[in-house]
């Protein structure tokens, strides 16, 4: 393996696993957010949040914001800012590709890629490239299915000298988020952090209210706490509904019933 690494940290609990992942198994590691106008742009605030709880607690990231929010009048999806409202419900359905974002993972990428490079072609040493990308993303959201990743790397490679010294690491691709959460308790453990204190500052929520606070309705959050709920342990962000700021039974509740109601 690679001693450096780049990582895509949108701030949620996927991309956060992936960081503390990287921290356990590479030498170097350098994380990237896109601010490209999303409506939950407080992801962007936990992961500044998370990147410096690690580096007071013996790790050591570089990170860095790339600001892409010229495109938030000219991108057409319901997650950024002026778009049509985020869809409820289990994340599943259909009315959930309201929430891609056209282009989004090849923008990423590329940017991603070009920083990868430019630390191997520095260093001349290898540089690999995380993503946090997994098998509960592949039905809604085709840029995170293998076949694009494969199509989008021969591109890479074809269009850059030395692109050889760039690899992947994808170590989620055929894992759900019960899984990457499994995961993550086994990672604070080996890195000496609090399981609490890191997912706390992530943000899986794509309608968070001004507060900051989750909501525990829409697909992303329905999709995060069913994967709390299946590992025994409570979810340490805070969630609102219109009445203001709810106990996590209350999100937890929500979500057994639509779980069920999905079911049948």
């Amino acid at each position: 393996m690679a001693r450096n690494v780049v990582v895509s940290l949108s701030g949620g609990m996927d991309s956060s696993t992936l960081l503390l992942n990287c921290l356990a198994n590479y030498t170097s590691v350098t994380a990237l957010s896109f601010d490209y106008g999303q409506k939950h742009s407080v992801e962007l605030e936990r992961a500044q949040s998370l990147v410096d709880y690690l580096n007071a607690n013996g790790q050591n990231v570089t990170y860095q914001v790339i600001k892409l929010d010229g495109l938030v009048n000219l991108l057409n999806s319901a997650l950024v800012t002026g778009g049509d409202d985020v869809p409820e419900g289990h994340y599943e359905k259909d009315n959930m590709k309201a929430t891609v974002v056209p282009n989004r993972n090849k923008i990423f990428a590329s940017i991603t890629q070009a920083v990868a490079l430019s630390i191997a072609n520095k260093t001349e040493e290898t540089c690999d490239i995380a993503l946090g990308i997994h098998a509960g993303d592949h039905a809604i959201y085709p840029d995170c299915r293998q076949e694009f990743r494969d199509a989008d790397d021969s591109a890479f490679r074809i269009g850059n000298w030395n692109s050889e010294t760039v690899g992947y690491f994808t170590p989620y691709l055929e894992t759900d988020k019960f899984g990457i959460l499994q995961d993550g308790q086994i990672l604070v453990k080996d890195l000496g952090i609090d399981f609490n204190e890191v997912y706390r500052r992530t943000n899986t929520s794509y309608k968070p209210f001004p507060s900051g606070n989750s909501d525990y309705k829409s697909a992303s959050s329905v999709e995060r706490i069913e994967a709390f709920i299946k590992l025994g342990v409570d979810d340490p962000v805070v969630y609102e509904d219109e009445t203001g700021v709810v106990p996590y039974s209350i999100a937890k509740a929500h979500v057994e019933k639509l779980l069920a109601e999905y079911s049948e």
